[in-house]
């Protein structure tokens, strides 16, 4: 005969100090790998820990000279085949990513950094700048080139981090290298509708199967691609459409020819029969064409220097259209804060802790 439960035989079945468990945590599906790690504490020893295991992607280093007492930071990472989304809540840093970094890895991602709480972080560019203005304290959205040098300051707060392979952007954004510092602010319906999808698929990816949670993760990743499209004036109509071809097209021809010497915005215009004015809007986000093929040749060189410590420095600046040492040298060093001769003689030490650190998993 059976008895239907109610409070009294609830509580002589299951002990009180039963009811306060929290629920079991669901199980993730087969195929989705997940870790979490967290340190909270002294500052000198949980910093030290945090660095460690931010060590695989950034280095980081403290946020001002004054440090603090404390130090708290936790992560919890879901990773699909090559999908990673990390979600983070981190006290001040600075995340940094040197040249020596990018130029002797093989990390290739596109990360999207979705700020939810806490004041969002600060792009400092290739290098640390602490006098850096403020961002308005809008939940919004960074996006990063991981083959690019780049420094960011973190505040107190909550970060959902999306590594996505350069390729999935690159199907719909022509060069995913320039979105590298660049921000969406949640002020429209499809960066809201952005957020609330990103939010969602770390609420639900624990109990879904692989599959639902890797469409979930591709929908984001469409919806991210779409929303910096938007903002850069490559998506939503025909003319979107002929300007993300030009851009293309710029690019292309820009990265092919990067050793010539007679490269330049003139060259271009000519050779692709385009108006100056439509290019410079392109490349407005570049500081302009001119300072697009600097950049990219500056880039190039870096690479150059890493793969061919042989070479004499003038001899790459040379072939990349820098004829005058001194001043190739001097715009090395501006763009990343390293002169080009330290670069290349650092680079074998760089090289040796590379293949020691594993990937950000």
């Amino acid at each position: 005969m059976s008895t239907a439960l109610n409070d009294n035989s609830l509580h002589a079945v299951i002990p009180r100090s039963g009811l306060l468990l929290p629920p079991e945590t669901p199980l993730l599906a087969a195929g989705i790998a997940h870790s979490t790690f967290s340190v909270q504490g002294d500052a000198r020893q949980s910093f030290r820990a945090w660095q460690e295991r931010m060590s695989p992607v950034y280095d980081i280093q403290p946020a001002s000279k004054q440090a603090e007492d404390t130090f708290d930071a936790s992560l919890s990472r879901y990773t699909i085949d090559n999908l990673s989304l990390f979600d983070f809540r981190t006290g001040p840093n600075l995340a940094v990513r040197s040249l020596g970094r990018v130029s002797t890895e093989s990390i290739r991602d596109i990360s999207f950094s979705v700020y939810l709480s806490g004041p969002p972080g600060q792009f400092l560019g290739g290098k640390p700048h602490l006098d850096a203005a403020h961002i308005p304290q809008v939940p919004g959205i960074l996006a990063l080139d991981m083959d690019q040098p780049c420094t960011v300051r973190s505040f107190h707060g909550r970060i959902l981090l999306l590594f996505v392979p350069r390729v999935l952007v690159e199907r719909s954004f022509p060069d995913a290298a320039s979105l590298h510092g660049r921000w969406i602010h949640a002020t429209t319906p499809l960066t809201r509708l952005l957020l609330e999808h990103l939010v969602a698929l770390r609420q639900q990816i624990v109990g879904v199967s692989k599959e639902q949670a890797r469409q979930s993760f591709l929908t984001a990743v469409e919806l991210l691609v779409a929303a910096f499209s938007r903002q850069a004036g490559l998506s939503g109509n025909g003319r979107a459409a002929v300007r993300a071809a030009v851009y293309g097209q710029v690019r292309r021809y820009v990265e092919t020819n990067l050793h010539d010497p007679d490269l330049s915005p003139d060259s271009v215009l000519a050779s692709l029969h385009l108006s100056r004015a439509s290019v410079y809007r392109l490349f407005e986000h570049e500081g302009g064409l001119a300072a697009y093929i600097r950049n990219r040749r500056l880039r190039m060189a870096a690479d150059e220097l890493v793969r061919f410590p042989h070479m004499e420095v003038k001899d790459i600046a040379a072939g990349l259209g820098f004829n005058d040492a001194s001043s190739f040298t001097r715009a090395f060093r501006r763009a990343f804060d390293i002169a080009p001769r330290e670069l290349r003689d650092y680079a074998p030490l760089l090289q040796r802790g590379s293949e020691k650190r594993e990937r950000f998993t």
